[in-house]
């Protein structure tokens, strides 16, 4: 009997890390669903970019308040997080503290723990006073319906139950408590028990220790349908980033071999194709749904963090446009998953339903309205480019629909006639230095 509780741990580890292995073998099939790119370049750059961007979290403290905050959030969590190797050799081996045997250092780490986990609970009070008493704008922007908000809410309310619980765990046990060291905290919370027998305290103990380790699986798990899921994305997504100057755009192959043949004057116009070649499907161009972006935009999509620092930086967003970078990234994603769960109930196969990212999710209005300053790509603190995808989808009306609208393709018109955006004859171009 005295097995019991080991064996249902072992089952609870399982059951926990055995669906949250099948998710991240999900989002990696989606992801996957994107076209290949290499990304093999500047490796020494990207390198730096995870550790300065991911982990040193320089591009988060712009915003000096929230930046300091979710610094304390993201360390404190991570470290007290440390202390759940303890709790599953504990879990399995039937021991107690196990790590306690190593002395005085012992007592320090948890000192340090109950201290990060008070700054965590007090800055995760902040943010949700800023999220729905003070109601900073871009929490309150029109994409961020129902479920955006709640998830957010339930990130916080989750952190603040584990960090309570994390303390309680520690002003219960006796045991430690009566090692007069490490309960930094945990101390001033144990005369709130004082009136309980010993038995009450063990079983408040053991309470909150099952709680606490349960919910940790529990949020690992939450982590796939979050937007919290930028806690493990931000890593790859930061390197995987882009690493060419932001203002730099990707040139198609296909439109540059014909540029090159037209201004080549050896080349044939006329002259038929080498056997064999020109037979294959011509490559679409642009995008018009999320497996004709690229694996690294999809992994943006997963990564994004919905803080709406971009929508807040972009221009077009402050002067009443329609679009919102956000929105942009939040759409990619629901599309994906949308694709995702075709997949599942089709067992392995995308079956046509019908719809695609380009109209059903994002409008033409939002495209057009961007002004390709990159502003969002700046303002995201895990390097995610939306513009990228917005400039792949403008690529597609462009390129197969002709679908651009009249004023740009009357300028269109104007540099393929006359050479400059203007309607005017390339032989009058100079006409205004006679004013």
């Amino acid at each position: 009997m005295n097995y019991i509780p080991n064996i249902l741990f072992a089952l609870a580890l399982i059951a926990g890390i055995g669906f949250f292995a099948n998710n991240v073998r999900k989002l990696i099939r989606n992801i996957k669903l994107g076209r290949d790119v290499d990304v093999s370049d500047h490796t020494s750059q990207r390198w730096k970019n995870m550790a300065m961007i991911a982990l040193g979290q320089r591009k988060m403290v712009r915003r000096p308040v929230s930046g300091f905050l979710h610094i304390i959030v993201y360390v404190g969590f991570i470290i007290i997080n440390i202390e759940v190797l303890e709790i599953i050799i504990d879990g399995l081996a039937g021991t107690h503290r196990i790590f306690s045997s190593i002395g005085p250092i012992y007592g320090v780490l948890i000192g340090v723990f109950e201290i990060l986990a008070v700054l965590v609970f007090v800055s995760v009070i902040i943010f949700w006073i800023r999220r729905n008493i003070i109601k900073v704008k871009r929490f309150w922007a029109n994409e961020m319906t129902s479920w955006p908000k709640n998830d957010a809410n339930y990130i916080l309310y989750i952190e603040m139950v584990l960090m309570v619980l994390f303390l309680v765990m520690n002003a219960t046990d006796l045991k430690f408590q009566a090692m007069e060291n490490g309960n930094i905290v945990s101390q001033y919370l144990t005369p709130l028990f004082s009136g309980l027998s010993e038995g009450t305290i063990h079983i408040i103990e053991r309470s909150a220790w099952w709680i606490h380790i349960l919910g940790i699986l529990a949020f690992l798990n939450y982590l796939y349908f979050s937007k919290h899921l930028h806690i493990l994305l931000a890593f790859p997504n930061t390197y995987f980033g882009k690493v060419v100057p932001k203002g730099q755009f990707k040139n198609n192959d296909a439109v540059t071999k014909e540029v090159k043949m037209m201004m080549d004057p050896n080349v044939d116009p006329f002259a038929a194709q080498p056997e064999g070649e020109g037979d294959e499907t011509p490559a679409k161009f642009g995008a018009s749904d999320v497996q004709d972006l690229s694996w690294v935009q999809l992994l943006n999509a997963y990564t994004c963090t919905e803080c709406g620092r971009c929508t807040s930086e972009c221009p077009a967003n402050i002067t009443g446009k329609k679009l919102s970078p956000r929105k942009i990234m939040m759409d990619t994603r629901d599309r994906l998953e949308e694709v995702g769960k075709n997949i599942d109930a089709n067992n392995g196969v995308f079956k046509d339903d019908g719809k695609q990212l380009l109209d059903d999710y994002i409008t033409r209005e939002e495209l057009w309205a961007c002004t390709t300053c990159n502003a969002c790509v700046e303002a995201c603190p895990v390097s995610i480019d939306p513009m990228s995808i917005i400039m792949e989808m403008r690529n597609y009306l462009i390129m197969e629909q002709s679908a651009a609208p009249m004023e740009l393709n009357n300028m269109m018109t104007n540099i393929e006639n006359n050479g400059a955006p203007w309607p005017y004859n390339q032989m009058d171009r100079l006409n205004w230095k006679n004013e």
